[in-house]
This record gives C-alpha cells, sequence and structure tokens, in this order.
C-alpha cells in the first residue's frame, strides 16, 4: 500500500519527528538546520534584504520544475532583485492528508537541487498536517535573508529617462507550461518552466556596475505589470519595441492559440533590469555569458513623456498602450 501524509505525521509526536529527520533533515541538513531548536541563530553584519512568498501552484508538478524547486526559486530571486547575496532560508510546509509520501519526496530533492544551486541553506521550518480537502496537495512558504553589497541601491523609483530596459530571456514559459500541464494541452514542441535561481546572474552584473537602477522578476502579471510598476513607482514612461520582446515560437504559437498576451504570462527564470545607457551594452554582453541570459535583448527605453504609461512600437509600425492585466489570467500559477 502507498505510504501517505497521515493527520498524526503533524501532530508534533513521533510521526512529527520521523517525517522531519527521514524526509527533510536527512536532505537538506547544515549546521544551523540540524539543531532542530525553535529559531535559527546566525550572525550577519551590514545591510540585510528579507523577503518572503508562498506557493500554492496547480499542479504542483509541471514541465521543467515543481512546487518545490519553484519556492526557493521564486525567494532567491526575490532577495536578487534587490542586488542582495541569498543566504539563508526558511521553510514551511502545509501538507494535506493522504498526499503520497513519495511525491513529498520528490519535491524535497528537487528542493535540495534548487538550494545547492543557488549555494543558499534552509535553516529553519515548519510543518503542519491539515484534513483532506482543506488544502490543495501542498503549500509551501518561503522567507528568505541575504546581504546587500556596499555602494548597491536597487529600486522601482530609480529609472532615470535615458535608461536602457534589458529582458534576461524569453517570455512566457513558465505560464504556459503550468497552463498546458493543467489543462492536459499537448504542443509539437513541449513547453517547460523556465524556473531557475537568478542570484549568480545579477552577481555578475553587479560585477560590471553596481549603478543598476532597477531590477524585477517579472512573475505574475508578466512582464506588462513590471513595467507598468517602474513606470509609476518612478512617474516616468517607458518604451518598448514589439521587435526586440524574445518570445520562443512554441509560446507565440500556444498564446495565439489561446488568446493570451505573452506581455502578460508568467515568467519565474526572468528579470527586468533599468540601467545606465552608458553602462547597457557592457552589461548587456556579460549577461549573455551567463546560462540564464543568453537571450537577453535591450527591449526599450526610459522617457520623460507620459509618465506612469508603457507605449509599444509593434511589428506594424504602430504604437500601443501596454497595460497590466485585467483579472487573474492564470491563477495559482505560483
Amino acid at each position: 500500500m502507498e505510504d501517505r501524509i497521515l493527520l498524526a505525521h503533524g501532530s508534533g509526536g513521533k510521526l512529527s519527528h520521523d517525517l522531519i529527520e527521514k524526509n527533510f533533515v536527512s536532505t537538506l541538513g547544515n549546521p544551523i538546520l540540524n539543531k532542530l531548536d525553535d529559531s535559527a541563530v546566525f550572525e550577519l553584519c551590514g545591510r540585510l534584504a528579507f523577503t518572503t512568498d508562498s506557493y500554492t501552484v496547480n499542479p504542483i508538478f509541471f514541465p521543467g520544475g515543481d512546487i518545490g524547486k519553484l519556492a526557493v526559486c521564486g525567494t532567491v530571486n526575490d532577495l536578487a532583485m534587490s542586488g542582495a547575496t541569498p543566504l539563508y532560508l526558511s521553510l514551511s510546509f502545509i501538507i494535506e492528508e493522504g498526499l503520497p509520501t513519495n511525491e513529498l519526496e520528490k519535491i524535497v530533492n528537487s528542493i535540495c537541487q534548487a538550494v545547492n544551486e543557488a549555494k543558499v541553506q534552509i535553516i529553519t521550518g515548519d510543518t503542519k498536517v491539515v484534513n483532506q480537502g482543506a488544502a490543495d496537495k501542498l503549500f509551501i512558504n518561503t522567507s528568505g535573508v541575504g546581504l546587500v553589497p556596499p555602494g548597491v541601491d536597487i529600486s522601482g523609483a530609480n529609472a532615470i529617462p535615458g535608461d536602457k530596459v534589458i529582458l534576461s530571456g524569453s517570455l512566457g514559459e513558465h505560464g504556459i507550461a503550468v497552463l498546458s500541464q493543467r489543462q492536459g494541452l499537448e504542443f509539437n514542441v513541449p513547453i517547460e518552466s523556465d524556473c531557475a535561481p537568478l542570484n549568480r546572474l545579477v552577481a555578475e552584473m553587479l560585477a560590471v556596475t553596481t549603478n543598476l537602477h532597477c531590477l524585477r522578476d517579472p512573475t505574475r502579471g508578466g512582464l506588462a505589470t513590471t513595467l507598468n510598476e517602474f513606470a509609476r513607482q518612478s512617474n516616468v514612461g517607458i518604451k518598448i519595441e514589439e521587435d526586440t520582446l524574445p518570445v520562443n515560437e512554441a509560446v507565440q504559437a500556444a498564446c495565439e492559440l489561446l488568446g493570451f498576451d505573452p506581455l502578460h504570462m508568467a515568467n519565474e527564470g526572468k528579470l527586468v533590469a533599468v540601467v545606465a545607457s552608458s553602462d547597457a551594452d557592457k552589461i548587456l554582453a556579460k549577461m549573455r555569458q551567463n546560462r540564464y541570459g543568453t537571450e537577453a535583448n535591450i527591449i526599450g527605453e526610459i522617457v520623460e513623456e507620459h509618465p506612469g504609461r508603457v507605449i509599444m512600437k509593434t511589428h506594424l509600425g504602430s504604437s500601443r498602450i501596454v497595460d497590466m492585466p485585467v483579472g487573474e489570467l492564470l491563477p495559482r500559477i505560483c
């Protein structure tokens, strides 16, 4: 009979301890986590970045990743977008009674691979089990702490007219990958999520110059939402060109078939950077040397006109307003 998570695994008793030791500590262990105290104790000095996020993606496994990899990469990337070097994460599980333990083990192994690639440590966490039907298999909450190097000041409010806008790679792969798995859609060319940790890419960009103005990973709401956030936070206009936007042919075809705009689709392994014009080419060249930036491209610039608005020059030479999506195109995407 297949082993499954029981309510007793969340009781705090022997089954809880067995679950933690066998499924979590044995795979994710390190000197701080292994103490299993009520809080993790560590030393840091300097400016800190702190973030937290919750992951409820449906389904929990999708082409190119799963909820565990997504949780680690999402939190690592949120820290990296402020220029921080991610160091420590917390990891909390809300598990629905009846989840097969082999699925939990697969997710924990995926988490282990992600933290190893990002070179971070999980140093504290929590596990709760809820009645069957009270959750959808598994929810994960993560928080992260990182160190911000001296001289780094990255914010969505720092864009200046004349700055260039750089996108690190093709759009929409995560959104379409999750949708295809959820709906049982098959495409001639398989589409996988771009889920990936971007902290090394950001570190290499900062090695070129610490004067990066804005960074953000365009997750829910896609590139359109991120650019509108920059425009509003900085009270500037943004002009982009459709011909410069990298979009995978399979993603473009899927979006046309389903009536979606790639600009609105979620990404989990891409970043948008706003940088001084004088640094743009150097930063772009460095990004293209990284496995997660090979398709990086300058897609537009910051302008004084139409503050708070994003305008795109289309393939046809006309211009259109790029606004945030209204409503939730794909619920439970991350």
